[in-house]
């Protein structure tokens, strides 16, 4: 099988002059491969991510060592501004999935649990052990080695917030999500002396004196 991201019209590719062929092969073997004219080799280097490594050069075109480096996608150390945008996004967010559990909008629920809410807490877990361990290094392409840098315990808990399975189940998901995060972002503040906002509180007793309102309207509240 092969898609060619290029030629689609539902997904269409942004790389620029180049066209690309995702092939896999029989045998299990995955290959990207991009071609690019030739005016364009000294700008694909000069624009890439770090991670280049020349492997043949047969005409001698690149004079220029190419050293492959992560570096580009090491932990960043976030500045307070950073922090509490954070913050305020997770806890704004927070409303929105409560809003759909209230109305049993599973997929509206889901939706914001999982797309934009989940990657503000994982950002947060990641300040964490940047604090801890440094910002020197990447945990991976949608943070795939995150598990490797976590306790078993948390890498537990944090797992425990993908049971998703109804509308009771996700509440549950999404309550843990949220004591996730209040314990993280509490550790990242104290890490680097910065004010913990109010943000949490606030919406905290905004999400539950709504449900406590809804939940008397509402047969069997949150319950599958």
């Amino acid at each position: 099988m092969m898609q060619k991201p290029e030629a689609m019209e539902l997904y269409p590719a942004e790389i620029g002059n180049g066209f690309s062929y995702l092939i896999y092969f029989d045998d299990g073997i995955k290959m990207d491969l991009t071609l690019y004219p030739l005016e364009d080799l000294h700008n694909y280097f000069d624009q890439s991510d770090g991670l280049v490594e020349l492997l043949c050069d047969k005409d001698q075109r690149i004079h220029d060592a190419i050293e492959p480096t992560d570096q580009a996608y090491w932990l960043m150390k976030p500045s307070s501004r950073m922090f509490d945008d954070c913050c305020n996004e997770f806890w704004c967010l927070a409303s929105y999935v409560a809003k759909g559990l209230y109305r049993q909008e599973i997929f509206f629920a889901l939706d914001h649990l999982n797309q934009l809410l989940r990657p503000e807490l994982l950002r947060m877990i990641s300040w964490r052990i940047g604090a801890e361990k440094g910002f020197t290094f990447s945990i991976g392409k949608h943070r795939k080695f995150l598990d490797k840098q976590l306790h078993k315990d948390e890498l537990q808990k944090l797992l425990e917030t993908y049971n998703c399975g109804g509308i009771k189940e996700t509440w549950m998901a999404f309550e843990r999500c949220c004591t996730l995060f209040r314990s993280y972002s509490s550790q990242v503040a104290a890490s680097f002396n910065y004010q913990y906002p109010d943000y949490d509180k606030e919406m905290t007793a905004f999400i539950y004196e709504s449900y406590a309102s809804l939940a008397k309207r509402a047969d069997g509240g949150v319950e599958d």
